[in-house]
């Protein structure tokens, strides 16, 4: 057998790949997640830290645990083992603020504009089958009353 057709090229499937529109949108997504990362760390480092520094150190990742005796120095100097939990605490925290800006100002806003464009669409429907409704009973009207002349018209006869 011999094999007329042609497969596509490699070049062509990614080029095929790239033009679908949800990679676009993801392209788009990462690059706006990464200017909208740093606005969530200016927020962290400049509020949320410092209200934490009232109580305590103001940068998060000075906040630490040592489970093996001595913990001194840090770096490659560092001794004993130490558990950095202020700076997962600062990544929660940065997650936290970002998952409640995201909720808050993109999805909560497009769920609702979804349900008041599926309301409309539902409304729109109904007034359509009404229509439709309506347009039936009165063609259905006018041979009923065809139906009663021409049944009278024969008996005249």
């Amino acid at each position: 057998m011999s094999e007329n057709k042609k497969d596509p090229s490699l070049w062509e499937g990614f080029k095929t790949f790239l033009m679908r529109g949800n990679v676009v949108d993801l392209a788009v997504a990462v690059v706006i997640g990464a200017a909208f990362t740093n606005i969530v760390n200016s927020v962290v480092q400049g509020i949320i830290n410092p209200l934490v520094g009232a109580i305590g150190t103001k940068n998060l990742d000075n906040y630490s645990s040592c489970i093996k005796a001595p913990c001194t120095g840090s770096g490659a100097t560092a001794e004993g083992v130490r558990i950095m939990w202020g700076s997962v605490l600062g990544a929660t925290l940065s997650f936290v603020i970002t998952a409640a800006v995201v909720y808050f100002l993109m999805v909560l806003p497009m769920a609702k504009y979804l349900a008041r464009q599926a309301a409309r669409q539902k409304e729109k429907e109904s007034t359509h089958e009404v229509i439709e409704v309506t347009e039936l009973e009165v063609l259905k009207e006018i041979r009923d009353a065809l139906v009663a002349q021409r049944g009278s018209g024969h008996t005249e006869r």
